[in-house]
C-alpha cells in the first residue's frame, strides 16, 4: 500500500474531508460522502497525480480508499 499518504492527500483536497476519516477500510460513499460529482473530481485529481488513465469501469469498481490504493499501486509504475 505504498500509495496510501498521497491518495490520503488527493482526497483531502479533492473532496474536502478530514484526514482522520481517510483509512484503507473508509467507504468512498458511506464514509466519506463521494457522490458522483466528487467522484469524477477525485478522477481527475488522481490522474493527474499519478500520472496514469484511470478507467470509468475502474473508477466505478473503487468502493473504499484501499480499492484506489490498490489499483494504483497495481498501475503505477
Amino acid at each position: 500500500m505504498k500509495n496510501f499518504e498521497k491518495v490520503k492527500e488527493v482526497l483531502i483536497d479533492a473532496i474536502d474531508c478530514e484526514a482522520e476519516d481517510v483509512k484503507l477500510d473508509a467507504s468512498l460513499k458511506d464514509d466519506l460522502d463521494v457522490d458522483s460529482l466528487d467522484a469524477v473530481e477525485l478522477n481527475m485529481a488522481l490522474e493527474e497525480e499519478f500520472g496514469v488513465d484511470i478507467p470509468d469501469e475502474a473508477l466505478f469498481a473503487m468502493k473504499t480508499v484501499g480499492d484506489i490504493v490498490k489499483y494504483l499501486d497495481e498501475n503505477v509504475k
